[in-house]
C-alpha cells in the first residue's frame, strides 16, 4: 500500500512561535522551514509513501518544498489546521481517489523513513489510526484508509479527541522519530539528540538552547 501524505505548513512568519525564546525572531522562520524540509525529505524516502502534498500559502516554503519533490497546494480555506488538512486530502484524492491518505506534522526534523514506513504499515490495518506525540497529548500522524474520511481533529488534546472519534492509537515502541515534533526549545533539544536531518542541523548550528 502506497500512501499520500498531507503536510500543513503555516506561513513562516507565523510558524513555530513557541520557539522564539530559544531561537529568537530572526532564526525561528528558518528553523520552521528546515523542519518542514527534513520532514518532507524523510517522508518521500519512505518506501510506503508515493507522494506528499504540502498545504501552505508561504511562497518561499512552497518553492523550496516543491524542489524537494512535494506537490504544493495553497491553503484555499484559510480556516486553520484542520480545514487545511481536509483541503489537502481533497487535493490528494482528486489525483488518486483510492489512495490511503495520512496527515503528518511539518515539524518532525528527526523523522526516520523506516520508522514512518512501520507506522504507515500498521495504520493500514485500520480505517483510521494515529500516532500520539512524544508528550502524549497531541498527534503527529493521522491516517485514513481508501474511501475513509480522514476527519482530522488536531489542536489541544488531540490524542484524546482522535481516540474519542474512533481512530486507533498505534503502538509506539519503535517510532520515536515519528512522535518527536518540535514546538519548544526543549523539544528541539530532544530532536537534536535523536539526530535531525541536514536542513535542521544547518539551521540550528551554533544555537544555544537554554535549559
Amino acid at each position: 500500500m502506497h500512501w499520500t501524505l498531507v503536510i500543513p505548513l503555516k506561513p513562516l512568519a507565523r510558524a513555530k512561535s513557541r520557539l522564539t525564546p530559544a531561537a529568537g525572531e530572526g532564526l525561528r522562520p528558518a528553523l520552521a522551514l528546515a523542519f518542514a524540509k527534513d520532514t518532507v525529505t524523510a517522508a518521500l524516502a519512505s518506501t510506503a509513501v508515493r507522494d506528499v502534498v504540502v498545504v501552505t500559502d508561504d511562497v518561499r516554503a512552497g518553492r523550496e518544498l516543491a524542489a524537494l519533490g512535494a506537490r504544493v497546494a495553497p491553503d484555499t480555506p484559510g480556516k486553520g489546521l484542520n480545514a487545511a488538512l481536509e483541503h489537502g486530502t481533497t487535493v490528494a484524492r482528486a489525483a488518486r481517489p483510492e489512495a490511503p491518505v495520512a496527515a503528518l506534522n511539518a515539524d518532525l526534523p528527526a523523522l526516520r523513513p523506516a520508522e514512518l514506513t512501520r507506522a504507515l504499515d500498521r495504520a493500514a490495518a485500520f480505517p483510521r489510526a494515529f500516532v500520539p506525540d512524544a508528550a502524549g497529548i497531541g498527534t503527529t500522524l493521522l491516517s485514513g484508509s481508501p474511501g475513509t474520511e480522514l476527519r482530522p481533529i488536531f489542536g489541544p488534546d488531540s490524542r484524546a479527541r482522535h481516540t474519542a472519534s474512533g481512530a486507533v492509537e498505534l503502538a509506539l515502541a519503535d517510532m520515536d522519530s515519528v512522535r518527536q515534533d518540535v514546538d519548544t526549545g526543549g523539544d528541539l533539544r530532544v530532536a537534536l539528540a535523536l539526530g535531525v536531518g541536514p536542513h535542521t542541523a544547518a539551521a540550528a548550528a551554533g544555537l544555544l538552547i537554554p535549559d
